[in-house]
């Protein structure tokens, strides 16, 4: 009975714990997209620069029809409509969390515009008006009374638009006038627009659904620039760990039971002023000793130009060959850190009075370290067991740059210079959802270690 009262209590434990993960990575992506959406220098900015460089050259500049970079009116709304800047910033993070639609194929149509003709009959200017589908090229004829959409048919066929997935609503000149104000917040004087009709699909298509969106610099895919560079961060995510963990514990055990000898003193001198020196430091010495001037390495990639004419033994030797610049860079940060809790932690348990009893009563030295006081120094070292789920997303960024190798840490670093809010949103999501399956893998794994920790 308190066998299973014990395990009933775990499972609720972890299981709150996991049902905490989905609320906190929405206040996290949720800040941050709030932060893309009002820093300077988005997707918007870019794109008007460009315009108001082309229009400078062109000798297009202060042309008549034109608004901000030489750009009209009509081509500013499509360029919010392309990044999604169009809605407020709650839709907008509905919109990518995949929990409100997408506006697809935008279509507009001014009332009172000329093309009413083509429908036969007189017709009343102010309450109709003719919309070309875009990307499809039909017409459609919409009707409305007292700013109420009365009916929306294709002019060809008669038929509903809504047949074939179509919505359609009605903007008022405040409603236009509003977004004029939004996007131009410095404006003192306001256009005058008639009211208009907007044609569009929806769809949903965000995180739920799998999609992260498109790159506002590159136009490609999220999910594919993101798997692209898991490879290389999981490369030297698992080589980095397996050294780490290879050479600290022995390292961490060795310097506890020679305290103070030359051994500790040296490796401890040693450590530490790998310790000190950044991993994007060490390399770039490196790279200039040992790359430039001897020639021992390869300055920069992953690989040769000529790799893939290598067999599979050169391939796999050219590859050890632009690796070991990259990993002592990684490795060498947390030599000092794992190994001085390994030994910190074993020395204390050495001078605890369980270990004292214990070889007292006969038990050999040798197995009251490795049976009894090793075994509870690697409780604190077992904490960060769960971290290893971040290999995916690891990585260094300067170490990346030192060595112009393509992972995740300088994605990261080039979405936030080009402020290319989709990549950013999308190895935020990923990085804080593995950080946060970390911690509850290190409470599972502290838990199965350690005897002492109780879920009453």
């Amino acid at each position: 009975m308190i066998k299973n009262t014990s395990n009933y209590l775990v499972k609720s434990y972890f299981l709150r714990r996991l049902l905490l993960i989905p609320p906190t990575l929405i206040g996290i992506t949720l800040l941050v997209f709030m932060v893309t959406r009002f820093v300077p220098g988005g997707p918007m900015d870019r794109m008007l620069q460009e315009a108001s460089r082309g229009a400078d050259q062109g000798g297009k500049r202060g042309s008549s029809g034109q608004s901000q970079g030489g750009l009209s009116e009509d081509q500013l709304e499509e360029l919010e409509e392309q990044f999604g800047l169009d809605k407020n910033v709650l839709i907008g993070y509905g919109q990518w969390l995949g929990i409100a639609p997408r506006e697809s194929r935008i279509s507009k149509g001014e009332f009172g515009s000329s093309g009413e003709e083509t429908i036969g009959g007189s017709v009343d200017m102010d309450s109709t008006a003719v919309v070309v589908l875009r990307g499809d090229g039909r017409l459609v004829h919409v009707s409305c009374a007292d700013s109420k959409i009365v009916s929306a048919i294709f002019v060809e066929t008669g038929q509903s638009i809504s047949a074939e997935g179509w919505n359609v609503r009605y903007e008022t000149e405040g409603d236009r006038q509003e977004r004029y104000k939004r996007r131009n917040p410095d404006a003192r004087e306001q256009p005058s627009y008639p009211p208009r009709v907007v044609v569009y699909q929806t769809r949903f298509a965000g995180l739920i659904q799998g999609d992260l969106g498109r790159s506002t610099v590159y136009n490609d895919p999220v999910d594919e620039m993101i798997l692209a560079r898991m490879p290389v961060a999981v490369y030297f995510g698992l080589l980095t760990a397996f050294i780490t963990y290879s050479v600290c514990l022995p390292l961490g055990v060795l310097k506890a039971l020679k305290h103070r000898a030359f051994v500790d003193t040296a490796s401890s001198v040693l450590i530490f002023l790998g310790y000190s020196i950044p991993g994007f430091a060490l390399g770039a010495i490196m790279l200039v000793y040992l790359g430039a001037r001897m020639n021992l390495f390869p300055l920069f990639g992953m690989t040769s130009p000529d790799f893939d004419l290598m067999d599979n033994w050169g391939k796999v030797k050219d590859l050890a060959h632009h690796t070991v610049l990259p990993l002592i860079c990684y490795a060498v940060g947390g030599f000092a850190m794992l190994t001085m809790l390994t030994k910190n932690n074993l020395m204390d348990n050495l001078a605890a009075d369980y270990v004292r009893t214990a070889v007292a009563k006969g038990v050999s030295f040798r197995r009251a370290v490795f049976g009894h006081a090793f075994r509870n120094s690697m409780i604190p070292v077992a904490t960060s067991l769960g971290s290893l789920v971040e290999i995916f997303i690891g990585g260094s960024l300067l170490v990346e740059t030192v060595f112009d190798i393509q992972g995740f840490g300088l994605l990261q670093y080039q979405s936030v210079v080009a402020r290319d809010g989709p990549v950013i949103m999308g190895t935020l999501t990923i990085a804080a959802f593995l950080m946060l399956i970390g911690n509850v893998l290190s409470d599972m794994i502290v838990a199965m270690v350690d005897p002492r920790i109780k879920f009453e």
